[in-house]
């Protein structure tokens, strides 16, 4: 019962046919529909799903909504019991409120940032199929993305006026949708501040990251590469097309991954993340860092911090 991964993140974007150049001929994502308010809606070769990334038109980039796949639709009225039991308003979204997805549960995180809940989207199988596969397919261009893995979300962080949004949608996330701490980050004297955590329901070290700062807002998608090869190769793709790099190849100390973080023609952050790092189960003890060793968590070849790194988003 319950959330099951990552199901698709709402952009927002200022040059809709540039965005679009990025994650198909980039990426290598998929375009699969249109609707009449010019979203375009697009897959990555090994999803399943119709669509884990919806573009939209606007005036500046940054995140509509992050939406998560429960197991049954039923969860999803289980679940709005106990976030409004919580204290947080929510809204059921009948059946088409996107194409091709069924009702979804849509709130706020104490954030402020929008999520929703579905149990139902349109099935339209990978690129290799399901009878016989292949490993992989052979006319996906650029980095050749698997799949949409998780985001990363700024948020409000000001201990000296009491506020850490960080440690308000953790706990959140695991009273009300379960989900589990598998790192995180704590500062300040003793520290006893938690300034960021990662969280997961699947198996991987997460689905989701909360990451404290002066405002709130998105930090990354990220999708998923096999190993640091495919890390490698993907770096030459955006060196080919020109992509605005924000970190050359590197590895994570937290959550182990190898990695390269670019932006989208409009601004907002993007990753591909290679590597499953460990075996995010319940029982996995919380890996802590500190204040100190926090150049080495985030970029742990370097072991520096770089300071535009969590101040510049979207």
């Amino acid at each position: 019962m319950g959330v099951m991964r990552i199901g698709h993140v709402n952009l927002k974007v200022m040059d809709i046919d540039a965005a679009l150049r990025h994650y198909i001929r980039v990426l290598g994502m998929q375009e699969t529909m249109r609707d009449a308010a010019g979203n375009v809606y697009l897959k990555c070769w090994d999803e399943w799903d119709k669509y884990s990334l919806i573009l939209t038109p606007a005036d500046q980039a940054g995140l509509n909504h992050a939406a998560y796949k429960v197991e049954h639709d039923a969860d999803l009225d289980t679940l709005q019991q106990r976030i409004e039991a919580y204290g947080i308003k929510t809204e059921m979204l009948p059946e088409g409120a996107l194409p091709d997805v069924g009702r979804q549960l849509r709130f706020n995180l104490p954030s402020g940032h929008e999520l929703r809940l579905f149990a139902q989207k349109a099935l339209v199988g990978t690129a290799v199929g399901s009878l016989n596969p292949d490993p992989w397919p052979d006319d996906v261009p650029g980095s050749a993305v698997h799949w949409l893995d998780h985001c990363l979300l700024m948020c409000e962080l000001n201990p000296e006026a009491g506020i850490n949004r960080v440690e308000e949608n953790t706990r959140f996330m695991a009273e009300c949708l379960d989900f589990h701490l598998a790192e995180q980050v704590m500062v300040g004297p003793g520290n006893t501040i938690q300034a960021a955590t990662w969280m997961f329901r699947s198996t991987t070290p997460h689905d989701i990251a909360f990451v404290g700062g002066p405002r709130n807002g998105l930090h990354h998608i990220a999708f998923f590469l096999d190993d640091w090869a495919d890390v490698l190769k993907s770096a030459d793709v955006m060196a080919k097309n020109k992509v605005k790099i924000d970190v050359a190849p590197t590895r994570h100390g937290i959550t182990r991954g190898t990695t390269i973080y670019f932006f989208d023609p409009s601004g907002n952050r993007n990753e591909t993340f290679a590597g499953l790092g460990y075996l995010a189960q319940p029982d996995r003890p919380v890996t802590t860092w500190t204040e100190e060793e926090l150049g080495r968590g985030i970029f742990f070849h370097s072991g520096e911090l770089n300071e535009a790194f969590t101040t510049v988003y979207t």
